[in-house]
C-alpha cells in the first residue's frame, strides 16, 4: 500500500507543480532566475504563455515524478500511520520547489551530454557544408535585420536562416541539422548573448565570414551588470569573423567598437558613409526613402514601418551588396518585405493596429511612438513598460512615460511591474491621469479597448511580458 499510497501522491503532486515547472522553462531553464521568481511569489498562472512540453522539460519532470514517489513511498513504508498522510500533503506542497530544484541538478550532466552531442552533430555537418556564414548580433534589430538580409539575399542566392528569434546554441545547431542543405549559398545565424563569451562560442561554432552589429545599448542588463559588459560581448563578434564587418552607427557604443575593430569594415548608415538613407516618409501605409550605396541612390518603398525598420533595412542592403546583390533586385527584395508578426505589424482594420508585442527597449519603444504619431485618429498604447534593465529599469521606464505623454491620448498600463514608473513619467509632463488606466489580464484589456477606441484610431502595443511577471 505504501508504494500505491507513494504513486497517487507524485502524480497529483506533479500535477500541482506544474505552474512550478511553467515558471522555470520561462525562466530558460536557469534554477537562479526560477527560485528568485518563486522566492517573491511570481507564479505563472496565466494564459499568454502555454507550458510547452519540450524533451528536457520532460526528463525533468519524469525525474521529478522519481523523487517524489521514492520519498513518499519510504515515508509511507516506515511510518504506516494515518495522519502522517494527512501531514505529508501539506508538508509535500510546501516542498514543490525543493523538489523541481533537486531534479534540475540531477538532470544537469545528461543535458549537457545532450547538448555537447547536439553541438558536435551541428559542427560536423556544417564542416562540410560549402556555404559561407554570417552572423548578426546587436542590442535591437537582430532579428528584424536577420529576415530583411534572407529577403534580399534570396534574390540571388540560396539561402538558410535561423528562424524566428532563435539565437541560442541549440536553436542554432537544430537549424544546421534540421533546415540547412549543400544547396544553400548563405547561411545567416542570428546571434543571442546574456553573459561575456556567448558571442565568440557562437561565431566559433558557426565559423562566421561575415557579420553585422545593429545598435548596441542598455539590454540584459540585469545579467550584463553594466553597458561595458554588454559592449565588450558585443565585440566579440568583430574579433571572430573572418572577412568584413557591417556596424551600425546609431549608438555611441557602436561607433566606439568600429574603431576597435581591425576586420575590414563598414560604418553603416551615417550620412555620406557607405549605405544610408534620406528622404524618409510614411505614405499610404508604406515607408518610402532614398537609399544610398558606394554612392549610388535608389528610391525604394517598403510595408515595413518605422525609422529603425529602414536602419535595418540599410545594414542589410549593404551587405548584400558587397556579397554580389545588385542595386535592382536589391529594390525588388525590399519591395517584398513583410513584416514579422509581432514585430511593428501593422493590422488595417476599424482602428487600425500595430502589433510591437516583442519589442522591449528604449530605442525601439520610441521609434514606435514617432511611427503612430504620422497616423490620424487618437492614439492608444498598450504596454506594460520595458524589463531586464537591472537597477535603470525604473529610470527608463519613467523616462518612456514621459515620451508616450508627447503622442498619446490614452494609455493601458498591463501588469504591476512597471506601472508606478511609467505613470510617474506620464505625470511629470502633464499628462490627464483620467486617460491612464490599468489591467491585468487581456480580458481586462480588452473591455478598457473597446471603450476607447473610435473608428480611424490607431491602436500600438508595446512589447508583452509572459506569465511569469505580475
Amino acid at each position: 500500500m505504501a508504494f500505491l499510497y507513494g504513486l497517487i501522491y507524485a502524480i497529483v503532486f506533479i500535477l500541482l507543480s506544474l505552474p512550478l515547472f511553467k515558471v522555470y522553462q520561462l525562466e530558460g531553464y536557469k534554477v537562479k532566475n526560477f527560485i528568485k521568481k518563486i522566492s517573491h511569489f511570481n507564479f505563472a498562472f496565466g494564459d499568454k504563455n502555454k507550458i510547452n512540453f519540450t524533451k528536457r522539460l520532460k526528463r525533468c519532470i519524469f525525474c521529478d515524478f522519481l523523487i517524489i514517489f521514492i520519498v513518499f513511498s519510504l515515508i509511507f513504508y516506515f511510518l504506516n500511520y494515518f495522519y502522517v498522510y494527512i501531514i505529508m500533503i501539506f508538508a509535500g506542497a510546501m516542498m514543490l520547489p525543493c523538489f523541481l530544484i533537486i531534479s534540475h541538478f540531477l538532470c544537469l550532466p545528461i543535458e549537457k551530454l545532450i547538448t555537447n552531442s547536439y553541438i558536435k552533430k551541428a559542427k560536423i555537418k556544417l564542416q562540410n557544408m560549402p556555404c559561407k556564414k554570417i552572423a548578426i548580433t546587436g542590442s535591437f534589430g537582430k532579428t528584424s535585420t536577420k529576415n530583411i538580409l534572407f529577403q534580399i539575399l534570396s534574390q540571388k542566392y540560396k539561402v538558410c536562416a535561423t528562424p524566428k528569434s532563435y539565437n541560442t546554441p541549440m536553436g542554432i545547431c537544430k537549424t544546421i541539422l534540421e533546415n540547412l542543405t549543400e544547396k544553400d549559398d548563405f547561411f545567416i545565424v542570428e546571434m543571442g548573448a546574456r553573459h561575456e563569451g556567448d558571442i565568440a562560442f557562437l561565431c566559433k561554432l558557426v565559423g562566421a565570414d561575415f557579420g553585422i552589429l545593429t545598435p548596441v545599448g542598455n539590454c540584459h542588463i540585469e545579467t550584463f551588470k553594466t553597458l561595458e559588459n554588454v559592449e565588450r560581448t558585443k565585440f566579440e563578434i568583430c574579433e571572430n569573423v573572418k572577412s568584413l564587418m557591417i556596424i551600425s552607427s546609431k549608438s555611441a557604443s557602436n561607433r566606439k567598437l568600429y574603431e576597435k575593430c581591425e576586420k575590414k569594415k563598414y560604418l553603416i548608415s551615417d550620412e555620406n558613409s557607405f549605405a544610408y538613407a534620406n528622404n524618409i516618409h510614411f505614405k499610404d501605409f508604406k515607408t518610402h526613402f532614398d537609399l544610398h550605396i558606394d554612392e549610388k541612390v535608389i528610391s525604394v518603398s517598403t510595408n515595413l514601418l518605422g525609422k529603425v525598420n529602414v536602419d535595418n533595412i540599410v545594414l542589410a542592403s549593404a551587405l548584400a551588396y558587397l556579397l554580389g546583390v545588385n542595386l535592382l533586385d536589391i529594390k525588388k527584395g525590399i519591395s517584398e518585405l513583410k513584416s514579422v508578426p509581432h514585430r511593428m505589424e501593422l493590422i488595417k482594420g476599424f482602428a487600425n493596429v500595430i502589433d510591437d508585442s516583442y519589442n522591449s527597449n528604449f530605442v525601439g519603444f520610441k521609434e514606435a511612438l514617432n511611427t503612430i504619431a504620422s497616423f490620424e485618429g487618437d492614439k492608444i498604447l498598450v504596454t506594460p513598460g520595458m524589463v531586464e534593465l537591472g537597477d535603470k529599469q525604473y529610470e527608463m521606464n519613467f523616462k518612456i512615460g514621459q515620451e508616450i505623454s508627447k503622442v498619446c491620448d490614452y494609455v493601458i498600463i498591463m501588469n504591476k511591474t512597471n506601472s508606478s514608473a511609467l505613470t510617474e513619467g506620464l505625470l511629470n509632463k502633464g499628462f490627464n491621469r483620467k486617460n491612464i488606466f490599468y489591467a491585468s489580464t487581456r480580458l481586462e484589456q480588452k473591455e478598457i479597448l473597446k471603450k476607447l477606441v473610435k473608428k480611424g484610431d490607431i491602436v500600438l502595443f508595446e512589447n508583452d511580458l509572459p506569465d511569469n511577471y505580475n
